[in-house]
């Protein structure tokens, strides 16, 4: 019964087939207005204008002698502050090459008047890339300028010391940052105090620390961050617990609670275990994690393979009064669907809408693709429907892994109706799922509607 309502999509979706000629005249016909013509002729051009710095970006990257290449390209009425921007953006993993293109823009192209973007884009690249020297030239390219550099610029630089191990050269830029007009923000000191942390100097972060709260900068979620999970991550949980101590002491509260911090700090480490035995002791004594802790948490369990846990875990932390979110829901749903637990699964559904979230596909699908692996097809069908019914439409990832499972499942006649469904939708399938629903249609000889799916493809595709 099901499988003769569902075909009455063959029937309008094959009826009057349009062919490729016709939908071509259309088009044609349509396109003859004045707006049309310029929509389109602006979209010719601003594709040939990003094919032209993607060009311009593989010249960089590549060639050997790049700027005889880019004289020969007489492109100089095109070289201006966003040609020479996006370029060194796509160029970001290329400090020399970006060094060299910059410098080509400047001195062959007289009008060309770089801004701090360029400069500061460049900076990022030659710092990301450890180019020091070549970095300081730059910068003292900007002074002479009298161009200004930013605080957020000065930190990426700090940051990719530390990542370096080259603390001592961070410290020195710091300690600088006077000559360049650069306020030691909080931004600013929680760079350094991540290159301290990453050469595990963490004496000399917490006398930074200290510095920091005499200069009257206010520590940040960052801030404890960055201190937490670097000594997490030395296995350091004890000084952890009491700098949040002494800073609540001080009346410095991190902008989230200590414990969630440390949970945070021990996942980011590695320290599972540590992490679920603080969120159990936390539980028993009748406190609940920020959701974005339980969410890295849930995370983090689920990968492990311990997913009763993280389920019974995801009750237990909502009877004490955790809100969940999206996130939330999408990690538990998914997970307890990948097990099997299809029954927790819809409850865990059932209870975020009643909570007034709306189900989009990435919420429903998982327990959709469980259904399908069990074999519980027409489950899965009413599933759907009902899904669809109630407002909460599929998208294109929700119905391609529906139609994938259908053809495992041998169910091909559905497989099949959510193609033809998908089209109605101005969903285009891939090919791929054509070619494995004819195949199947085929294969259990259902010929004349193999036939149909493969003139729908052609009609859509115009081959």
């Amino acid at each position: 019964m099901f499988a003769a309502r569902r075909f009455s999509l063959y029937e309008r979706a094959f009826g009057p087939v349009v062919t490729p000629i016709t939908s071509i005249r259309g088009l044609l016909q349509d396109f003859t207005t004045t707006a049309a013509y310029d929509a389109a002729q602006r979209s010719r051009s601003n594709d040939d204008y990003f094919a032209t710095i993607h060009h311009i970006s593989n010249i960089v990257r590549r060639d050997i002698y790049m700027e005889r290449t880019l004289n020969k390209m007489c492109i100089s009425k095109i070289v201006n502050s966003e040609l020479v921007y996006r370029v060194l953006r796509s160029c970001s993993r290329s400090g020399i090459e970006s060094f060299r293109f910059f410098n080509w823009a400047r001195t062959h192209h007289p009008h060309y008047d770089p801004t701090t973007l360029e400069f500061e884009e460049l900076l990022k690249t030659l710092a990301r890339t450890g180019h020091w020297e070549t970095m300081w030239k730059v910068a003292h390219q900007m002074k002479v300028q009298n161009l200004p550099i930013s605080s957020s610029i000065v930190s990426f630089i700090i940051e990719h010391y530390g990542k370096k191990d080259l603390v001592d050269q961070a410290v020195e830029l710091f300690n600088r940052l006077k000559s360049f007009n650069c306020p030691q923000t909080t931004e600013v000191y929680n760079s350094l105090l991540f290159a301290l942390c990453e050469v595990k100097n963490f004496q000399g972060a917490y006398a930074l620390i200290r510095r920091m709260l005499r200069k009257g900068a206010v520590p940040d979620k960052k801030t404890y961050s960055i201190l937490v999970n670097g000594w997490c991550s030395a296995g350091k949980m004890r000084e952890a617990q009491e700098f949040l101590e002494e800073m609540s002491r001080k009346g410095f509260n991190p902008p989230v609670r200590g414990r969630d911090l440390l949970i945070d700090g021990l996942l980011n480490a590695g320290y599972l275990e540590s992490a679920k035995g603080l969120v159990r002791k936390m539980t028993k004594e009748g406190f609940v994690p920020d959701v974005s802790t339980f969410n890295s948490l849930a995370e983090a369990i689920c990968k492990s393979g311990e997913i009763d846990f993280c389920i019974d875990l995801f009750r237990d932390v909502c009877k004490l009064g955790l809100c969940p979110d999206v996130d939330t829901y999408k990690i538990i749903i998914t997970a307890a669907s990948k097990v099997g637990r299809i029954d927790d699964a819809f409850q865990i559904l059932h209870r975020s809408i009643e909570e007034g979230l709306r189900p989009f596909p990435s919420l429903y699908a998982p327990i959709l693709k469980a259904l399908c692996r069990k074999g519980m097809f027409d489950d899965a069908f009413s599933f759907f429907s009902d899904m669809k019914l109630k407002g909460h439409p599929p998208n294109r990832p929700a119905y391609t892994m529906l139609i994938r499972m259908c053809t495992r499942g041998g169910r091909f006649v559905e497989a099949a109706n959510y193609l033809v469904e998908m089209t109605e939708l101005n969903l285009l399938p891939l090919s791929r799922n054509f070619d494995l629903v004819c195949d199947g249609l085929k294969n259990c000889g259902k010929h004349d509607l193999a036939k149909r799916i493969e003139q729908l493809e052609i009609s859509l595709r115009g081959d």
